[in-house]
């Protein structure tokens, strides 16, 4: 039987979508604000940094309504923004602008505590 390492909690969020492109972050677009590289084709998000303090902190497992797959938090966004994410789309802006913004719920992973058992037959 598998067991989900996961709580996954629902949130309502603004989404938008962004691309690794100089004229849209910065003048090395394909590193995070956590130093990690952006590859088309990864499965990353920025996050607010609200959100952040709401758990959705550096590699939390993300599944975004509408899309398929898992995505992890490897990004944050400026602190002007507010419980929002980013979807990482590549180098594909026609992509990114036809998914716009808009809002999602979105089901982020908090980690279970193991709980420790004690063998006492030994």
């Amino acid at each position: 039987m598998f067991n989900d390492p996961y709580t996954w909690k629902p949130l309502e969020v603004t989404a938008s979508a962004y691309n690794s492109l100089a004229y849209q972050t910065n003048s090395n677009p394909h590193i995070t604000a956590f130093g990690d590289s952006l590859k088309p084709g990864l499965k990353y998000i920025a996050v607010s940094r609200d959100l952040q303090a709401l758990g959705l902190d550096y590699n939390t497992p993300v599944k975004i309504e509408g899309l398929e797959g898992t995505y992890l938090v490897k990004d944050r966004m400026h602190s002007r923004w507010k419980n929002k994410i980013d979807i990482y789309m590549g180098t594909d802006v026609k992509a990114a602008k036809h998914w716009g913004r808009r809002k999602v719920t979105i089901h982020y992973g908090v980690m279970n505590k193991e709980e420790t058992t004690i063998n006492t037959n030994e």
